[in-house]
């Protein structure tokens, strides 16, 4: 045989080896591209199988108080129907910023608050405080025949994201009737 023979042969079988590489290079990288396109597919699906993220979550802790994570303000109907399976009957408000629910939607328990010394004193401030997961009801601030009443205000204009008002009242709640509060922080 002759070296340019040889050659030709060397180089058929290097372009054959070169050939059968690229084949399993390129169904490796389509079976990626397949696995990479279904995980794309799952992530989407998913939430529509699923439903979007909650709005809230609520647990209860081990000393009796429940705790809130709020994420968005909608679904404030089942909030409350999830708060009256722990013990706590609720009225949720969610409002836009800049407005609240008007005055005297009930008869205040313990009577109204003027100083921050009566407010810190009340029912009021012990039934919902900030938590390190968004707030926490106490439900033993809450007796029977009353309800607590909590006030969410969108701030879409400060670094405070929203601001939370709890009232307990005894006896029937009026329903919220929004109006124009210029007093929030912003």
């Amino acid at each position: 045989m002759r070296f340019e023979e040889q050659l030709l042969m060397d180089l058929k079988a290097e372009m054959t080896a070169r050939n059968e590489r690229s084949r399993r290079v390129g169904r490796r990288l389509l079976a990626g591209a397949a696995v990479a396109g279904l995980a794309a597919v799952t992530a989407v699906a998913l939430p529509l199988l699923t439903g979007p993220e909650p709005a809230y979550a609520v647990s209860k802790n081990a000393n009796g108080t429940i705790t809130v994570e709020l994420r968005e303000f909608r679904d404030a109907d089942q909030l409350e129907q999830d708060l009256g399976k722990l013990g706590v009957t609720a009225d949720v408000s969610y409002l836009k910023h800049q407005t609240k629910c008007q005055d005297d939607r009930g008869t205040l328990v313990g009577g109204g608050y003027d100083t921050p010394e009566e407010w810190r004193a009340s029912v009021h401030y012990k039934v919902a405080r900030p938590g390190a997961k968004g707030f926490v009801i106490d439900p033993r601030q809450v007796g029977k025949g009353q309800t607590v009443v909590l006030e969410f205000t969108e701030n879409s204009e400060g670094p405070v994201k929203s601001q939370l008002k709890a009232e307990v009242i005894e006896g029937s709640v009026e329903p919220c009737v929004p109006e124009h509060d210029p007093t929030q922080l912003g």
